[in-house]
């Protein structure tokens, strides 16, 4: 399978998007990427629908052939502060200006975005359909995935090596068993009513 450039043109094209938001614990991380014109790779697509072999793969020669490329991250503590939204917005432009070329149009995944100073457009389902966004999903995702594994190693009680922060029933038990790190969302987990405590 091989996904498309938004434009047919030379423009400087930057997709984004971004990794765990739906996440108990851990940062929103976010990507953006400026791929060459004519770009293809073979099995590019959506992180979510590849595997973990797959992703540290198609990192690799992301990271090899992207013209640029930029990441962004909301801690904990900022996503509770601001709210998830808006630091999911906060991530993906700090991904989009470590950017060492300034991109012409912006790309992004999902259906809302907060405006900067360069035109985008926001495509639902788009790491499935753009090339560039799709490469944004699998860096956003392997480098948070990187983040989330050494904080395992800091506390392993979590499960965060295989839920990577999500809220699945091991994570949820361990929640209650033993309470919230410092680095738990404590607003998702108040809203999520996990009857924690």
């Amino acid at each position: 399978m091989s996904l498309k450039p938004f434009f047919k043109s030379d423009n400087f094209e930057a997709g984004i998007d971004e990794a765990g938001r739906g996440c108990l614990a851990g940062p929103v991380v976010a990507a953006a990427v400026i791929l060459p014109a004519g770009f293809i790779l073979e099995g590019i697509n959506d992180s979510k629908k590849l595997s973990h072999k797959k992703r540290l793969e198609l990192r690799d020669k992301i990271l090899d052939s992207a013209l640029a490329w930029g990441l962004g991250m909301s801690s904990r503590e900022t996503i509770d502060k601001i709210n998830i939204l808006e630091a999911t917005y906060t991530a993906m432009h700090e991904a989009v200006e470590g950017l060492e070329i300034k991109p012409e149009y912006l790309i992004i995944d999902g259906n809302r975005f907060k405006s900067c100073d360069i035109p985008f457009s926001t495509i639902v389902g788009g790491d499935g359909k753009y090339a560039s966004i799709a490469a944004a999903s699998i860096l956003a995702k392997t480098f948070r995935d990187d983040l989330m594994l050494y904080l395992h190693s800091q506390f392993p009680l979590y499960g965060w090596d295989s839920n990577k922060g999500y809220g699945t029933a091991e994570h949820i038990k361990a929640l209650r068993n033993y309470g919230q790190s410092p680095y738990h969302r404590k607003s998702f987990i108040v809203r999520s009513q996990l009857s924690l405590f």
